[in-house]
């Protein structure tokens, strides 16, 4: 199995074949409009701006499973996202990302994806309050919260996972790396 052998539904009608997407650098992040790391989807544009020429593909998965801090359709997300943070990508359809009704992708990357380690006081601190009140994050290669972010290389090998904590700005020089 590989990353290439998926497919997600999308936003609107239909599913996107992420075997469409070989050769391109992908940034998996599940989302919520919601949320004390809401403001990352800035930082998730300029990485967008920056690199899609060069390949990059960010796909955006609404997630409702932490605080329901994803509410509405995912229309009325995919507004929210392009008014308030300009975003061009676009947002692909809701899904849980933990749990008995998890999506298959993320049950190939939860288990394919080498774990971050956590650093600096403040995001350990941050990751361990995340950890006491994420209802849905029982094993321990579960998403925690919202902004978990996975980086795909081209050939569909994921190499990173990065926690909430982490930002899009944090993460450049990683994707610079492999662009």
């Amino acid at each position: 199995m590989s990353i290439y052998d998926y497919t997600v539904k999308k936003r609107k009608n239909g599913e996107l074949d992420l075997s469409t997407l070989k050769g391109k650098v992908l940034l998996i992040v599940n989302t919520a409009t919601g949320c004390g790391f809401t403001p990352q989807y800035d930082g998730l544009e300029k990485l967008y701006e920056k690199y899609h020429a060069l390949g990059l593909e960010i796909l955006d998965f609404p997630c409702n499973q932490f605080g329901n801090q994803a509410p509405g359709s995912d229309n009325e997300i995919h507004e929210f996202c392009t008014a308030r943070y300009k975003t061009q990508f676009d947002q692909l359809a809701k899904i849980d990302v933990n749990g008995e009704n998890e999506s298959p992708l993320y049950t190939y990357i939860k288990a394919n994806s080498p774990s971050e380690e956590i650093k600096g006081l403040k995001s350990q601190i941050a990751m361990k309050a995340i950890k006491k009140i994420s209802k849905t994050a029982v094993k321990p290669e579960d998403i925690k919260w919202n902004f978990t972010k996975f980086l795909v290389n081209r050939d569909g090998v994921i190499i990173r996972r990065f926690e909430p904590t982490r930002t899009p700005e944090q993460i450049d020089e990683e994707i610079a790396a492999i662009i």
